[in-house]
């Protein structure tokens, strides 16, 4: 069982989420794999861990629904294990699990880009297949593994800029309202965001503060924000929590609208009451579920042999076309690109579900 600790009503309703679909975590799970060729060549009976950054995270749980769906086609399970708060000592008992269970593949959202490397190397020394998505590890060419890039990093953090620019005049104080610390991800999301400021001399980062993607603690970074910071124009919160929890505080503080605007990266499903009341005009994300389905198919892949992280090697990623390997490029190693994000308005929202 998956523990309920207090997290507001979203941690509630996400591990409900989870309790819902997902198999039983044990690590006496054994994989049945059969050798035999399924849809694509790929083979049957897989078994993949998906080690999410914690179980009850929305995002995250609906990445796993993805992952699901891709080996419910394959015909192999997928077992998804994690803890409840974003760091890599709660991850690292699930790789432990997984390598207990023979799993085929590990699919992980990295919670540190180098703390769960050992654990990861030994899950690779007994022949399981590494994938990082969402977060990526840094673990330099041991284990090899193939990152699933959500979106181009760069575009993510020039774009994060570009809208905020756009709706207060491109001048002020801004801050940026982040997940953990040690998340690859948004580390790399902010270096370009910072970069793209540069463009824009008349806005200021004035600060980053981190919410560990836990909405309590991301309301009390947000407060203390507002209370440091009496003049800021703008927030980016590149984290679905933070954004949606600095939302639901706007929403009921309308005064504060005057002269802030929250943008970032949120679920629609989440966000769509504030933008239809005109708390938030626009943010941005892609869809997690085909993140965490195109991971699926990617580990399958991998696990059976008719892909390799050689620059070039393709393979089919399933009901979303087929996927090339990319080679190494600015401190990422090989990897693949979902696709470009999509900005959410009063236009679009409506036709999101996710």
């Amino acid at each position: 069982m998956i523990s309920l600790r207090k997290r507001g009503l979203l941690g509630v309703v996400a591990a409900a989420s989870v309790l819902a679909f997902l198999p039983a975590c044990s690590s006496s799970d054994t994989p049945t794999t059969s050798g035999s060729a399924g849809a694509g060549g790929l083979k049957s009976g897989l078994t993949i861990y998906f080690i999410p950054k914690d179980t009850q995270n929305p995002y995250e749980v609906i990445a796993d629904q993805g992952g699901q769906k891709a080996l419910t086609e394959l015909g192999g399970k997928v077992v998804v294990s994690s803890g409840t708060q974003d760091t890599a000592a709660a991850q690292i008992p699930s790789i432990q699990a997984a390598i207990q269970a023979h799993a085929n593949a590990i699919v992980i959202a990295g919670n540190d880009p180098s703390a769960l490397c050992p654990s990861l190397n030994q899950a690779a020394g007994a022949g399981i297949k590494i994938v990082s998505f969402d977060s990526d590890v840094n673990c330099g060419s041991s284990p090899d593994h193939l990152f699933i890039n959500q979106a181009n990093t760069e575009q993510i953090g020039t774009s994060e800029v570009s809208l905020l620019a756009s709706e207060i005049g491109s001048k002020g104080q801004i801050a940026i309202l982040s997940a953990a610390a040690s998340a690859t991800n948004q580390n790399a999301w902010i270096k370009y965001m910072k970069q793209e400021l540069t463009k824009y001399p008349n806005m200021k980062l004035v600060t980053t503060v981190y919410g560990n993607d836990d909405p309590a603690t991301s309301l009390q970074v947000l407060q203390g924000l507002l209370s440091a910071y009496p003049n800021l124009r703008g927030i980016i919160s590149p984290t679905t929590v933070g954004i949606s929890t600095a939302a639901q505080y706007l929403d009921t503080h309308k005064n504060l609208l005057s002269h802030l605007t929250l943008t970032g990266l949120g679920l629609p499903s989440q966000m769509r009451k504030y933008v239809e009341d005109g708390t938030v005009a626009k943010f941005e994300l892609w869809n997690p579920s085909n993140l965490g389905y195109l991971a699926g198919y990617a580990a399958a892949a991998l696990a059976s042999g008719t892909a390799s992280l050689t620059p070039g090697s393709k393979f089919s990623g399933g009901s979303l076309g087929s996927y090339t390997v990319l080679a190494p490029a600015a401190g990422t190693g090989p990897s693949v690109v979902l696709g470009p994000p999509t900005v959410f308005d009063k236009t679009n929202i409506s036709q999101f579900n996710f």
